[in-house]
């Protein structure tokens, strides 16, 4: 703008001082080598302004060309970043309707002018893995990782989520440990690794875990006490698979009071110590479980104790039966007991009093077998009548079920 004005100073100068100088235009001699050029004042003047209009037209040319460029390309640009919202609007469409094929296209097309390329190439690499497409997936993952730039964190969520969706558990969970070191309180990534780690059998890293769930509020409280038990059990048979029985029994006597307290840990303790011939520590641990907690998990367990003490598991049971009254499951515990003793008038009368609050087959065919014991083949014979009489009738209601929801 300076410029311009400077011309027309320079201009209108020249009208008022052109003719008064008309006569005086003075001399100008420039001389080189090979060249004379001569010329008035007046003229170098009108040449030097021309030569400033020149270049202002030039510039000015060159400043529209820039500018008609720079619009066509934003032009081209809003297209595109329209189009590709239209087209992500229609993937998430197609994403409820299941089309995975048309999720993938959609998402991938145009998604470098998308609002979040990232996320349009994750969910494209999602919909790939659903169809199968192994290198697509790869594809779009590289694409998404490149834009990512720093936060590769939702990248690499997305790789492990794919990973074992294709049941590559053992790369899942290198995947999740890596994750877990950038980000140990976040969901979906404590999601992931509890997935992960259940499928391996990654059972102390599941433990390591559930502190970080418990911060969060990630589940309910029953549902990580489940998932504690869960991980407890799978290490207790790891620990019997390895090492044997002196190596479960050696890694429970390092744990903490509080795993010792719990009832289900110990029944599951008490059948592998079962398992591998161990009934005298076993029912040491099912005692001492019953005494500190009454739990019916436990008293099962009794009856498949071979070769233990029968008379501190008799005196157990009668004191439980005082302090919880004579419940089906004690009288009958108690009947079993005895029948190993070979106490077949007190297995009798255990029974007895188990069938006269529920009827059980096992219990029939148990007092039964005590009857015969005794020579009374009567009475064995009547009760194994009742109980035959009591499996027809149960099969028959069975039976007719359906006929009475229709």
């Amino acid at each position: 703008m300076l410029k311009i004005l400077l011309l027309f100073v320079v201009l209108i100068a020249g009208i008022i001082f052109g003719p008064l100088l008309a006569g005086h235009q003075g001399y100008v001699l420039i001389q080189t080598d090979d060249w004379d050029i001569e010329t008035s004042v007046t003229s170098l003047v009108i040449m030097f302004v021309l030569l400033q209009l020149a270049l202002l037209l030039i510039g000015w040319s060159y400043r529209r060309f820039i500018g008609t460029g720079s619009k066509a390309y934003s032009w081209f640009s809003f297209r595109k970043r329209n189009r590709a919202r239209k087209q992500t609007s229609m993937a998430l469409m197609k994403l409820a309707e299941g089309d995975f094929k048309e999720v993938e296209k959609l998402m991938s097309r145009n998604a470098d002018y998308a609002e979040q390329p990232v996320v349009n190439y994750l969910l494209a690499a999602e919909a790939a893995q659903q169809r199968g497409d192994e290198f697509r997936v790869q594809q779009h993952l590289e694409r998404a990782a490149e834009l990512a730039d720093t936060n590769q964190l939702p990248v690499d969520i997305t790789r492990v989520r794919i990973l074992l969706a294709q049941n590559e558990n053992h790369a899942a969970r290198t995947g999740v440990d890596e994750l877990l070191n950038q980000a140990p309180r976040h969901p979906e990534v404590l999601r992931l690794a509890e997935v992960a780690y259940t499928r391996t059998a990654a059972w102390q890293a599941l433990l390591d875990i559930i502190p970080s769930m418990q911060k969060i509020a990630l589940h309910t409280d029953d549902e990580r006490e489940q998932l504690r038990q869960k991980a407890y059990i799978g290490i207790m048979g790891q620990k019997m698979s390895e090492n044997g029985c002196d190596g479960l029994k050696n890694w429970w006597k390092a744990q903490p009071r509080k795993v010792h307290h719990d009832n289900a840990l110990r029944v599951v303790l008490a059948e592998h110590l079962i398992e591998c011939n161990d009934p005298d520590t076993a029912q040491t641990i099912i005692l001492d479980g019953i005494k500190r907690q009454y739990d019916e998990r436990l008293i099962l367990l009794l009856p498949r104790l071979k070769n233990t003490d029968a008379n501190v598991i008799m005196k157990v049971l009668n004191t439980l039966i005082k302090q919880h009254g004579p419940t089906p499951l004690l009288n009958s515990t108690l009947g079993q007991i005895a029948m190993q003793q070979g106490q077949w008038a007190q297995a009798e009368e255990a029974f007895r009093n188990a069938l006269k609050q529920r009827p059980d087959v096992h219990d029939f065919a148990w007092l039964a077998d005590a009857l015969d014991k005794q020579k009374k083949s009567e009475e064995s014979a009547k009760v194994r009548k009742d109980a035959l009489l009591m499996t027809l009738k149960k099969d028959s209601v069975i039976f007719e079920e359906p006929k009475k929801s229709k």
